[in-house]
């Protein structure tokens, strides 16, 4: 695991790496098929993986080092805590590459999103234009959850809960990569997210953000400013709910991921090689 004094110089050195990226060409992305598009080789590097110290809460530092894209990443973190599984929200079209997104969604919505896995006790209603007041007003008492084989759906309510009730917990893990997902049950697009780890130690919440597949241009500084904004939203629930958490600051934010990549065109336009 590399260690780094800040997000800036963690995301230099995964650019760095690319200079040992081995030129991988898989059967598909994104559930289409690829395997007879030279144009959609990629250089990867395998399992990458990195600490950094989340050591502020004020969003303009790591909106300085990190250099997402906004107000996009901002915009969009607020779309994917609304509490309710929408699908497929406002934001994706605002996303600079929304244009390439937008092939991807079927009767109007996605296969999955963030809302979805985030919020996915009563996840699936069959209406593409559904927002949060539409979900806030069909949910009530009566209304059941999804089931697993035992017990129903949790969500990120669930997670703070449980951080509420035992602080000290290690079962703190919010999963985005669901059983649905596995091998071909899915041929379509899954989640490259497989899941969020929070452990609270020594007064400090870390988080450790374990993704199968990230493309460096496109998602790699969004993903790591959006886990942090979810890091220090987890933290404003808990310290509405109990004082002591009033306590517990933002600690170490780890990334580990299976498959960093860049398309070829993009390491070309950014090593002009």
């Amino acid at each position: 695991m590399s260690e780094f004094p800040n997000f800036h110089e963690a995301i230099e050195a995964a650019k760095a790496s690319f200079a040992h990226a081995e030129i991988v060409h898989t059967e598909r992305w994104q559930g289409i098929d690829i395997s007879k598009r030279p144009e959609a080789a990629m250089h990867e590097v395998r399992y990458f993986h990195f600490s950094a110290p989340m050591d502020s809460e004020e969003l303009d530092v790591y909106r300085d080092q990190i250099q997402p894209n906004l107000p996009w990443a901002d915009d969009h973190f607020l779309e994917r805590v609304c509490g309710f599984p929408i699908n497929p929200g406002k934001e994706w079209a605002n996303w600079p590459f929304g244009l390439s997104a937008d092939k991807f969604r079927k009767d109007q919505r996605f296969n999955h999103n963030y809302m979805e896995r985030y919020w996915p006790k009563f996840a699936g209603i069959d209406r593409p234009t559904i927002t949060p007041e539409d979900y806030a007003a069909l949910i009530t008492p009566e209304t059941e959850p999804l089931k697993g084989i035992r017990y129903r759906y949790g969500d990120l309510d669930d997670l703070i809960e449980q951080l509420y009730r035992e602080p000290y917990t290690r079962q703190a893990y919010l999963p985005i990569f669901f059983p649905e997902d596995t091998g071909v049950a899915n041929p379509d697009r899954k989640p490259c997210t497989l899941g969020y780890f929070f452990l609270m130690r020594n007064n400090r919440l870390d988080v450790t953000y374990y993704i199968r597949s990230c493309d460096f241009v496109r998602h790699f500084r969004d993903d790591i400013y959006l886990t942090i904004r979810l890091v220090l939203w987890v933290l404003s629930r808990l310290r509405l709910r109990d004082l002591n958490w009033a306590n517990v600051k933002p600690g170490l934010f780890r990334m580990d991921i299976g498959s960093l990549h860049m398309f070829r065109n993009d390491y070309i336009q950014m090593f002009r090689k």
